[in-house]
């Protein structure tokens, strides 16, 4: 039987590691390579304990237009990529490929919502999907056939598998409602406020009593906090339809194994020679 697919989602992973490791790690031109070396190192202790059919690491725009359109604030809190790690950004797609895996990359819309537009295809295809990723919009994700590979601070030795029961037991809603309580609680990495004054146990009390935030809208002025709600309803949709992920049209990949023999090559290039002398002594 094969095994899942891994997605992964590569900003995350490459932002995580660049932030994580000193600058004073560096490559063949003296530049930092952390970046590169932390990601890979994820995902290859990722590949080794989840055996995955194929990997994917998607990239894709900082924000999306339309996302923008609808809440001009959102994302506009980041700073700007620093510029070492933009030169490993740059290097990351040929040193994932090197290894065997696929680097998909989306202009229009951003990692996450290529993320869960694979995921969503390899269920249909009949197939297990994994997604890493440190983001928590990406519970929405969770299903039978797709689980969310967490990633949490310092300290925490691997991934937690999150599915649609651990989306309950952390939120209190389901994960099609992920969207709509992200809507209602906010989320500050994306620059979302939220409703004022709800934070999630109210808000998913909203939603376990209305069943979504279109229905809870619809009966604003007949509950308690309906005039909070019936105020902020325009805002509200707009946060929920930037919460919720944009399908794109993919299609599964075909299966690939880890080419660690290719990764040692690119990895010697690139400068990291105790990567590169660990991937060619276990595909030796």
């Amino acid at each position: 039987m094969a095994g899942p697919l891994l997605l992964v989602d590569a900003p995350y992973l490459l932002y995580r590691a660049f932030f994580a490791l000193p600058g004073s790690i560096t490559g063949a031109d003296g530049r930092p390579v952390g970046a590169l070396l932390g990601s890979t190192n994820t995902m290859l202790a990722v590949a080794e304990e989840e055996q995955p059919r194929a990997v994917v690491a998607c990239f894709g725009a900082e924000q999306a237009r339309y996302r923008v359109e609808l809440y001009e604030p959102y994302h506009a809190h980041r700073p700007a990529m620093p510029v070492e790690l933009a030169h490993q950004w740059e290097r990351a797609p040929a040193l994932y490929r090197a290894l065997g895996w696929t680097a998909e990359d989306s202009a229009e819309l951003e990692a996450d919502d290529l993320l869960g537009s694979l995921a969503a295809a390899e269920a249909v295809a009949g197939g297990q999907a994994l997604i890493l990723t440190g983001d928590r919009d990406l519970f929405q994700c969770a299903t039978d056939a797709v689980s969310v590979l967490l990633l949490g601070g310092r300290g925490k030795r691997g991934p937690e598998r999150i599915g649609p029961e651990q989306v309950r037991d952390r939120y209190g809603v389901e994960p099609p409602q992920v969207p709509d309580f992200i809507a209602l609680r906010g989320d500050p990495s994306d620059g979302l406020p939220g409703a004022r004054g709800i934070g999630e146990k109210r808000a998913a009390d909203i939603l376990r009593r209305h069943g979504s935030l279109e229905a809870a809208l619809e009966e604003a002025e007949r509950e308690d906090e309906g005039g909070l709600l019936a105020r902020a309803a325009e805002e509200l949709r707009s946060f929920r339809e930037i919460a919720t992920l944009r399908p794109i049209e993919v299609s599964p990949p075909p299966g690939a194994a880890t080419d660690r023999a290719g990764g040692a090559v690119a990895a010697r290039e690139l400068g990291m020679a105790a990567l590169a002398d660990r991937l060619a002594g276990s595909a030796a």
